[in-house]
């Protein structure tokens, strides 16, 4: 197809940034490129593909990207079971990385985080019900490190967290009187701090010479894809996708899966395990490794020793993507006490997407799945794995996003300005 009948048809051009790889995607035809990380990902894109990305209009190319690392997030609630819950629900859905939550009852036990934090989520309490808060939220607050802060609570301790936290940002709480969660006002907001996030960042900020949709996180288009998933795989619910990458393992699952029950618009909800990726995160995938009981019994039967993690080579690629499968599934599972434990005897399907389908096969994929069964849950369990080899679930999603339409007008009056 031409230049010319690409722009006649007024077909679609979908783009995803990794961080390894990028993919564009057209009316029956994918594409995905290796990252040259000495070039801005615009200057790459377009060397690489150059002339498919300008036989489309702006309006008509559709971005999302994971290039930028996702926002760091951490959350301060009053419960486990509700608002550290619901808050927690809420980021991961809006494809936000949670680097830890505190329980508001022991902030002085927890220890402060060294990095930057992208944004800080204080919730809890219902609104009849306040004053919830004292001196020790804003003493541990005064050491932290932080670029955002979001008050998600309760109405009645609003006057009293104004005044005594600069410039936070205060939203309706999530927790409605009936104990169920309202996600909206939270999720729009946590959306657009990403959407700044990438205008902060220059090589991410020029894709908008070629786009004028908003660029959205890669997993929260992926959480919008999958209730269209049947449009082009044969997935058995219920069933957990896993994403696997260079810089994160990112799990998303039915409902179903889970006793919890919690009002939310989302049929699917998302994990993010932000160490456990293949090459960005290589050693803290390899030091999670080497943590697990179970890890020296798997690379037996995998017919090598731990020396393969001092490899550099295709065959420790390979090793080190199905120990990303292994102990992404115990992490979820109830060997480890996560964020959440799924029913994983209950699940019919395993969709795996990401840079793991290029590197390993389905024998090799279900042979570490078979392996995880039988020996953490000691069941003969086979759940049907779904290879998604092009990596084009996420196209599905793309242009099916719901962002607040006043927001998106503003930011991009900013950006022309």
């Amino acid at each position: 197809m031409s230049d010319l009948d690409v722009e006649q048809s007024n077909e679609k051009l979908l783009i995803d940034v990794g961080s390894t790889y990028f993919k564009l995607s057209r009316t029956g035809h994918i594409e995905q490129h290796l990252r040259d990380f000495n070039k801005d990902i615009l200057d790459d894109l377009m060397y690489k593909c150059g002339k498919t990305v300008e036989g489309f209009a702006k309006d008509d190319v559709y971005i999302c990207s994971s290039a930028n690392g996702g926002l760091t997030t951490l959350i301060i609630g009053i419960t486990n079971t509700f608002s550290l819950k619901y808050a927690t629900n809420i980021a991961f859905n809006s494809g936000i990385n949670i680097i830890d939550t505190v329980l508001y009852q022991n902030i002085e036990d927890y220890s402060l985080p060294s990095d930057l934090i992208d944004v800080v989520i204080i919730v809890g309490g219902i609104n009849s019900h306040g004053n919830i808060f004292s001196a020790n939220l804003y003493n541990y607050l005064a050491q932290l490190r932080y670029s955002n802060i979001v008050f998600v609570g309760n109405e009645i301790d609003v006057p009293a967290i104004k005044e005594n936290i600069e410039n936070i940002d205060i939203l309706p709480n999530i927790i409605d009187d009936r104990l169920h969660i309202v996600e909206e006002h939270l999720r729009e907001y946590l959306t657009n701090l990403y959407q700044k996030d990438i205008e902060g960042k220059e090589d991410i900020k020029h894709l908008y010479d070629i786009t004028s949709n908003q660029i959205f996180p890669t997993p929260y288009i992926v959480n919008k894809t999958l209730p269209l998933i049947n449009a082009k795989f044969s997935v058995v619910n219920p069933f957990i996708l896993l994403d696997i990458g260079g810089a994160t393992t990112d799990i998303h699952y039915s409902k179903d899966l889970v006793d919890d029950n919690l009002v939310t618009e989302n049929e699917y909800d998302r994990l993010v395990f932000k160490k456990l990726g293949v090459y960005k995160s290589k050693q803290s995938l390899i030091f999670a490794a080497k943590n697990n009981e179970f890890v020296y019994e798997l690379l037996m039967h995998l017919k090598v020793t731990e020396n393969i993690f001092e490899e550099q080579s295709e065959k420790s690629t390979k090793i080190l993507m199905q120990l990303a499968i292994f102990l992404v599934l115990c992490k979820i599972s109830h060997y480890r006490k996560a964020y959440i434990n799924l029913k994983l005897l209950a699940i019919n399907s395993i969709v795996l997407t990401g840079g793991i389908t290029k590197v390993l096969t389905s024998d090799e994929i279900e042979d570490i799945i078979s392996f995880f069964y039988k020996k953490i849950l000691n069941s003969e369990h086979n759940p049907m794995t779904v290879l998604d080899s092009n990596y084009d679930i996420w196209t599905l999603g793309t242009v099916n996003t719901d962002v607040d339409a006043d927001t998106y007008i503003s930011t991009k009056e900013e950006r022309g300005k």
